[in-house]
């Protein structure tokens, strides 16, 4: 690991080379960070948590046709994964109204949404990561419509499982991020991470709204217990997966 060129350090994760170009190294941090990085610190596990998590949900969905770039874990908080090329858009998937949805709309918070919502983000720190338009996303040349489409496409079916799979484990999938990369033979493969810090998630077994959250909501709104949510999460995920 030590003699290992580090490609990328973001804010939950530091990419290494491997000795196969064709097979990087993804070591998962404790760092926690929100509003655009504005609120640090630091969540007790969260890296051994959040791989440990976003492994089992990959090989679920492998599972289930939806080609992922995972391998394996070759420790705890590591991840080896296919080399992609990460297409600089962040897409959202909205089951039930939350977050910056409702503020932006004016809709309650708890709004069970007709038809799941697909929206993109810019994925730039130094823009905010602003919400793109498919007009914009073709005039910064970020993907070809038939890409887009093939995106969405995938994003809805991920989405779809998903669901399913966390209403099995007695949790709400409110919404959700996900990234996508290209590999070398120029296929479209789910990426980076499905987990506590992408995932806004809401306990069945709580009424409260606060009580029920056991995301990173936590964190960024100070609710205390951030650690024992994320335990509770890999629990019920690898409980349900028999793992």
């Amino acid at each position: 690991m030590s003699q290992a060129a580090k490609l990328y350090e973001g804010k939950a994760k530091i990419l290494y080379a491997t000795a196969d170009p064709e097979i990087l190294l993804t070591v998962y941090k404790d760092d926690a960070t929100a509003f655009n990085a504005q609120k640090r610190g630091q969540i007790k596990g969260k890296g051994e948590i959040n791989c440990q998590i976003t492994a089992a949900l990959f090989a679920w969905l492998g599972s289930k046709d939806i080609p992922t770039h995972y391998l394996d874990c070759p420790e705890p908080n590591q991840m080896r994964v296919k080399a992609v090329e990460i297409i600089p858009i962040e897409v959202v998937i909205r089951n039930i109204a939350a977050g910056s949805l409702c503020r932006q709309t004016g809709l309650p918070e708890g709004k069970i949404l007709a038809t799941p919502l697909v929206e993109y983000y810019y994925k730039s720190d130094e823009l905010g990561d602003p919400l793109l338009t498919r007009d914009r996303i073709f005039l910064l040349d970020l993907v070809t419509p038939e890409r887009l489409a093939e995106i969405e496409k995938m994003a809805r079916e991920i989405n779809k499982n998903l669901q399913s799979f966390f209403d099995k484990c007695k949790i709400t999938l409110v919404d959700f991020k996900l990234e996508f990369g290209i590999d070398r033979q120029q296929n479209l493969l789910l990426a980076d991470e499905i987990s506590p810090d992408t995932c806004r998630l809401w306990d069945q077994k709580q009424n409260d709204p606060q009580s029920r959250v056991m995301d990173k909501d936590r964190f960024r709104k100070d609710l205390g217990q951030v650690e024992n949510a994320y335990q509770e999460v890999q629990q019920r995920v690898l409980t349900q997966l028999k793992l």
